[in-house]
């Protein structure tokens, strides 16, 4: 007696106790789902001790978290009449009063600095003292803001006549749950309140809201992907056994898988992230074909014998060994993350490679005890095992494989060729927006305020002059204005913001508030000037967010648009020029960080990451196949059929300037994990008809062509359809997830049923003997048991 008909023994005769057990498992695992939690943090790509990671930890270290700014921005010329304008500032007064709201900063609030010459000092004073009645008052302010004020252009105003807000939250919360309470309980419906009473479009944006907006969006997605995913494998499967019991029971089994993939997230303590949150449907669409190949093996037997003691015994005793091999493979495809160093992928490898084993187990527990208790199938529910255009599909596939093989190899080398071309026409590409819905108001509002005001993902140039109070001398300031004049240079970064701005501002305010005198002092001037501002303390609270409380540290703040990575290499190496011709490293040391930047840097890593992880991934179904044939040529015959499809959609993704970044990365690992199932199901099936051919290797290959084809197919088109499921995401990386995996794996069929039994045949002298049969460790059942 086998080790699996030990199994089927144990498990059949055990009904009971293993459904009880199994339900003790999912009651615990729902007791777990209480600990899930969304994550209010970006995604960072990059490991902990990372050189990007460290600067902008010391960053935030000195001068604190820089995501917390939210922006509203009007573009609309009625706004500067007395009730709009009004209630404008109105609404900015509310929000400062909060205490989610560390300040704001709004023409609502906006300070003058004026020079008082009798007591030498600077001091500031309320752009206008009590609210605007009259036009011409606003016309006032309007001029004196527009035109007198340079250091608020591109701050508050631009010269097209936009108006902006800028919130910064509190830093405490802008990592909490409490941010998420503020932008969707106040900031949202006071926005809302205030368009509908002024019949005014106020725009949106900053990083705190669109990580909460764009939370809300995985939210939303998660629950659809479910229900589109069980929706359609549920269609498909119906279609090809014509069961609703089969339907049914498949249905449970990827429902408690669900469950599941949802405790397994809050035992471990998971965040629901972007990638995280396609664990469940996609262990639904992974689930399917297990019961695809068991339900199907099960009706066979009974249309061959009608025992169903024997059919059951049969179904977990054959199936359950290639499903398990299969189950280990993708599992293992998707656990080689574990060895990458980015915690959010690494999470999601853990996740994916434990519910993978997981639905693996639930379906050969729960679909043999299941349909102990039922009765045997009727002839209806056993007719689609003779379908006419399926046995025709599978007799093209034998016809090809039996006198078309050359074109077989002539159409995989065009297609390698073909593939090749585009391989090398693939983009990489990096942004912390790029994925997001393009047809959301929220994504419209970012291209909004980068057209306006230059973007809205904040990077900063954090700069140690290495003494105190050493970000203060006229050098230092003069080196930083010339690093701030080439940022000016591209069109892709805004204006910066930096100490420089209120220094010169200072200048200005010297000069009875002379706009031609915002710039630099001149040595001569910085005496006085300097010494008017250590006489004063009024513009204090502006400084310390420039420069740190001992003088030695000075930030430089910018915004980028959506650009990708290939653009930000290039501003940032022109960047890095400037710094090290302006800032010798013996007397400063300078580096460029922010949120955007490293998210950036994170796509790289990954793509390293990504070639060792497919790397180790074929490393180890090379080593399964070594392990399962003791031949050589078996592993390259074996891997050809899965590389094949990765290299036609790497082709595919150049063609159709798809670019390689932190969402689409996963396609590669994703597919050759699921594709190599079908190459272990039909080489598992092929060896056994070898024993039961006497190591003839033509009708070996045939008859497991026409067994395995049908399976193949099936879950092939479950697959397919199912990953499609993601196509219907708002987020663009989800949707090229989708829309390339079902191609994939389409394309992994294919390769699987044609070219593979086409090379087996081509090598059949220099593969697959009886000594190296014998020899082998992977045990099948004799076929005389399946007479």
């Amino acid at each position: 007696m086998t080790f699996w008909t030990k199994i089927a023994g144990f498990i059949l005769r055990n009904r009971y106790l293993v459904l009880f057990v199994i339900a003790l498992i999912t009651a615990f695992l729902v007791s777990q789902m209480k600990y899930m939690r969304f994550s209010y943090t970006e995604a960072n790509l990059l490991p902990q001790d990372h050189e990007a990671n460290l600067q902008y930890d010391k960053f935030l270290e000195i001068f604190g978290e820089e995501g917390n700014l939210v922006i509203l921005g009007v573009k609309d010329s009625t706004i500067f009449t007395p009730k709009k304008f009004n209630a404008w500032n109105k609404l900015v007064k509310d929000f400062d009063s909060l205490s989610q709201v560390d300040f704001t900063v709004s023409v609502s609030n906006v300070k003058q600095l004026k020079a008082d010459r009798k007591k030498r000092k600077f001091v500031v004073e309320p752009l206008f003292n009590k609210d605007p009645q009259t036009k011409e008052e606003i016309a006032e302010i309007k001029d004196l803001l527009f035109n007198k004020l340079p250091f608020y252009n591109n701050l508050l105003y631009n010269d097209a006549g936009t108006l902006q807000t800028a919130i910064y939250i509190n830093k405490d919360i802008v990592n909490t749950i409490e941010r998420r309470d503020f932008i969707v309980n106040h900031l949202i419906p006071s926005v809302e309140k205030f368009e509908k009473e002024n019949n005014l479009h106020v725009r949106i944006s900053g990083m705190p809201y669109i990580r909460t907006v764009n939370s809300q969006n995985i939210i939303d997605e998660m629950g659809i992907f479910v229900f589109g995913a069980l929706l359609i494998t549920a269609i498909i499967f119906f279609f090809f056994f014509r069961s609703f019991r089969a339907t049914f029971i498949t249905l449970l089994v990827v429902g408690i898988g669900v469950v599941w993939a949802f405790g397994f997230i809050g035992l471990f303590r998971y965040e629901i992230t972007v990638l995280s949150a396609l664990i469940p449907p996609l262990i639904i669409v992974i689930g399917v074909p297990n019961a695809v190949f068991l339900i199907n093996k099960y009706q066979q037997e009974i249309k061959k014998h009608g025992n169903q003691a024997k059919s059951l015994q049969r179904v977990i005793s054959k199936i359950g060994n290639a499903t398990l091999m299969t189950n280990i493979t993708t599992a293992s495809g998707f656990a080689t993350f574990v060895f990458v160093k980015s915690q959010l992928l690494r999470e999601f490898g853990i996740l994916a490679s434990v519910n993978i084993i997981s639905i693996f187990i639930l379906a050969l527990l729960i679909i043999p005890i299941i349909y102990s208790f039922m009765a045997l199938p009727e002839k209806k529910h056993l007719n689609h095992l003779e379908k006419k255009w399926m046995s025709n599909v599978v007799s093209w596939m034998e016809k090809m494989v039996k006198k078309q093989r050359i074109y077989i190899y002539i159409t995989t080398v065009i297609v390698i060729i073909l593939s090749m071309i585009g391989l090398f026409q693939i983009r990489v590409s990096g942004s912390l927006i790029e994925d997001m819905p393009k047809s959301m108001d929220f994504y419209k509002d970012i291209k909004f305020f980068e057209k306006e005001f230059g973007g809205i993902m904040p990077l900063e140039i954090l700069i140690d002059t290495k003494k105190e109070k050493g970000v203060m001398k006229l050098s230092t300031l003069k080196k930083m204005e010339k690093l701030i004049e080439t940022i000016e240079t591209f069109p892709e970064l805004s204006k910066p913001i930096s100490v420089t701005n209120l220094v010169k501002y200072s200048k200005q305010a010297y000069y009875k508030g002379n706009p031609k005198y915002y710039q630099l002092p001149t040595s001569q001037e910085k005496g006085y000037i300097f010494a008017y501002t250590k006489n004063s303390n009024s513009n204090a609270g502006m400084l310390n967010n420039f420069v740190d409380s001992t003088g030695r540290y000075a930030r430089i703040t910018t915004f980028m648009k959506d650009i990708g990575t290939d653009k930000m290499d290039i501003i940032q190496d022109r960047l890095q020029a400037v710094i090290n011709k302006q800032f010798p490293g013996d007397r400063y040391e300078v580096s460029m960080t922010g949120k955007a930047l490293v998210f950036l840097k994170g796509t790289n890593y990954l793509i390293k990451n990504l070639v060792i992880s497919l790397s180790l991934a074929i490393v180890l179904i090379s080593i399964f196949m070594a392990w399962m044939f003791r031949s050589p040529q078996m592993i390259l015959i074996s891997l050809i059929p899965n590389m094949l499809p990765l290299l036609i959609t790497a082709g595919l993704m150049g063609f159709f300037d798809i670019p390689i970044k932190p969402s689409t990365i996963l396609v590669f690992s994703i597919a050759f994990g699921i594709s190599v199932d079908d190459t272990i199901h039909f080489l598992a099936k092929y060896r056994q008809e070898l024993l039961a051919n006497n190591w003839k290797i033509k009708p070996a290959v045939y008859s497991a062509l026409r067994e395995t084809g049908v399976s193949m197919f099936y879950t092939s088109i479950v697959l397919f359809f199912g990953f499609l499921v993601f196509t219907i995401s708002n987020f663009g990386g989800t949707i090229a997830l989708g829309g390339l995996v079902s191609v994939t794996l389409l394309l992994a069929m294919v390769s699987n049923l044609l070219l593979l039994p086409s090379l087996l045949l081509s090598f059949e002298r220099k593969i697959a003997n009886q000594r190296v049969l014998k020899e082998t460790n992977f045990k099948i059942l004799p076929p005389k048991e399946d007479k």
